[in-house]
């Protein structure tokens, strides 16, 4: 069995339609220059309130990832 080293950084995700929507695009971003990405943890979730409904959620997630080599 191989051990694994991870890495972590934190990312913040926002969308207007959801949580779930704010944490994919940080990872979809991530994605474009973070390769071996395994796992996240939602750290804090906070959203943005206009006239009386969410307008925005913004996600912090942490990512773990393996490092090359």
């Amino acid at each position: 069995m191989s051990e694994h080293i991870y890495k972590h950084i934190r990312l913040t995700g926002t969308s207007k339609v959801s949580s779930d929507d704010a944490i994919r695009a940080a990872i979809a971003r991530a994605a474009i220059s973070v390769r071996g990405m395994h796992w996240f943890e939602v750290l804090e979730t906070r959203g943005q309130i206009d006239d009386g409904a969410v307008k925005y959620w913004q996600v912090t997630i942490r990512v773990g990832f393996t490092l090359d080599g």
